[in-house]
């Protein structure tokens, strides 16, 4: 029997996240049946959890996937980019790259309120955006950009919130056109106000 390249691995996983991405931010976690995993993915059941454990373990690694290319926007551009990213995505039901993932952040943040398992599980990946903002706005300190009267983990904690409350905003499906200001005000706000 032949054996299977760790390219044609590669690319098969990779096939599964983008697949079931779009099936989980349209029909949620417990509407990702694993039939519709199978259409989402064009793979059998076989298929998928060859490389997945289980559903939960599928969706872990996707939503570690997706805070993976969020810390790689934040250590080029900030947290506010990643948002600017988000407002940028059509809000008019196509599947966008920035939609499935505001659907996967949305389904990581109810099953952090209701599933202590789930919680504990996440607790051990959600680090990364965390530490790629922490380094970005350090970075940003030291070259004489960022305000200096306020604490990197206050300013990490005040961007983070702004984060979650943008998705909230989104996830109401709240007008989203008029915000490009909002997160103007929000990176003036973190940044260093030299005297004329």
């Amino acid at each position: 029997m032949p054996r299977v390249s760790q390219d044609h691995l590669d690319a098969r996983r990779r096939q599964i996240l983008d697949g079931s991405r779009s099936c989980f931010a349209r029909h949620g976690y417990e509407g990702a049946t694993v039939r519709r995993l199978e259409e989402a993915t064009g793979l059998s059941r076989g298929a998928i959890f060859h490389h997945f454990k289980d559903k939960e373990s599928l969706f872990l690694a996707l939503a570690e996937d997706d805070a993976g290319r969020m810390a790689d926007v934040v250590a080029e551009q900030g947290l506010v980019q990643v948002m600017r990213n988000l407002l940028d995505e059509p809000r008019d039901g196509t599947s966008t790259p920035g939609a499935d993932w505001l659907g996967t952040r949305l389904e990581v943040s109810r099953r952090l309120r209701t599933d202590t398992d789930f919680r504990q599980r996440w607790a051990q990946r959600s680090e990364q955006l965390t530490a790629a903002t922490k380094a970005r706005l350090q970075w940003q300190r030291d070259a004489g950009n960022l305000r200096d009267d306020v604490d990197v983990d206050v300013l990490t904690a005040y961007l983070e919130l702004v984060l979650e409350g943008l998705v909230s905003h989104l996830a109401m499906g709240l007008p989203a056109d008029d915000l490009g200001p909002v997160l103007d005000l929000v990176e003036e706000s973190v940044r260093r106000h030299r005297g004329l």
